[in-house]
């Protein structure tokens, strides 16, 4: 911003004294300088002649100066007036040229910079590799992919679209569930095996378990439905990570147990490198979001990348595997899928 703008002083703040002049008087005065006639120019506006005129008598009060010299035949721009018109016709040909950019961005293909983030584990798995993708559909938007754990501020981050999981309570953003989140026990085939597989939330207490700690620096909390009801968990952890990959290693190489979204574990259920368990305790009220600020005058950029997200991650399977470990029987046996399909929005 020019340092003019951002004085503090009214007396040499450029904006403050732009906004004393009248802007009616400015308009006038261009009108009149570019017809050449104070009749055309107020046909050209749509008002009558004698509002032009005093728009522009107004607007030469308060510059001190005659603009146009006037006579019954014909009008002409004074030495100052010049001066005066060619001051304000490169701002003008600027506010011309954004307005048609901006027309260009509403009714033209897409195109622009578009800034989006999401959480580490859903833009590494889900997002990023739908990129290049959008990005053949659509060769003139460039998007930047921000991954972080924090809670996103869409304004003062300059966030177009964030993805982000779990139960949202922010209501000043538009929330769009993309699918349903399924929250997963696992633990690795072998550990299971060997060890077994909890049947309850209080069996926790008899296997080591991995924790996850929040960006907040809080451990993330183990969350069920039980009765019906939402509960929560932190069961005792020999590991603690707050990255979701190292946990997700951790359970491979057999450490213990952890909770972990199905789209992180889907691929290791699906090849038998992890098991599932506890199924009839998964939580049903998260969800995978897409979120942004207002429906209003939504740029074009941005509604191609919503709907292009929203169709294909419906498409992706995120399901676990068709065939898990039972707990009871300590054997494979089918299981149902975990994710059901989201209600278009």
């Amino acid at each position: 911003m020019s340092p003019l703008l951002q004085s503090r002083d009214p007396a040499h703040d450029l904006l403050t004294h732009s906004l004393s002049t009248s802007y009616a008087g400015v308009v006038a005065f261009l009108a009149v300088a570019t017809e050449g006639s104070f009749a055309r120019a107020a046909d050209r506006l749509g008002i009558g002649r004698s509002a032009v005129s005093r728009s522009v008598q107004k607007l030469e009060g308060q510059l001190g100066a005659r603009l146009f010299s006037r006579t019954t035949r014909s009008t002409s721009l004074t030495a100052e007036g010049e001066r005066f018109y060619d001051g304000c016709r490169p701002g003008v040909e600027r506010i011309l040229l954004a307005m048609e950019e901006m027309r260009e961005l509403r009714e033209g293909a897409p195109r622009g910079q578009l800034r989006v983030s999401a959480t580490c584990g859903f833009g590494r798995k889900v997002v990023a590799p739908l990129l290049s993708r959008f990005r053949a559909l659509y060769p003139e938007v460039e998007v930047e992919l921000v991954l972080d754990e924090r809670p996103f501020d869409l304004v003062n981050d300059r966030i177009d679209v964030a993805f982000r999981e779990g139960s949202l309570e922010d209501s000043q953003v538009i929330a769009k569930q993309l699918i349903p989140m399924q929250m997963v026990v696992c633990a690795s085939s072998e550990y299971a095996a060997r060890h077994g597989l909890p049947e309850s939330i209080d069996d926790l207490a008899q296997h080591p378990c991995i924790n996850q700690r929040a960006a907040s620096g809080r451990l993330q909390p183990w969350w069920f439905k039980a009765d019906g009801k939402s509960t929560s968990a932190t069961p005792h952890g020999g590991l603690t990570f707050n990255d979701a990959e190292l946990t997700l290693e951790a359970v491979l190489r057999g450490d213990g147990l952890a909770q972990l979204p199905a789209y992180q574990a889907c691929d290791a259920l699906h090849d038998g490198r992890l098991v599932s368990c506890m199924r009839q305790y998964a939580p049903d009220d998260r969800g995978h979001y897409l979120c942004y600020l207002s429906r209003e005058q939504l740029p074009k950029r941005v509604r191609a990348f919503i709907d292009f997200m929203t169709t294909e991650i419906r498409r992706i399977d995120l399901d676990t595997m068709p065939r898990d470990w039972c707990a009871e029987s300590n054997t494979l046996a089918p299981t149902a899928g975990l994710l059901a399909s989201a209600n278009d929005s």
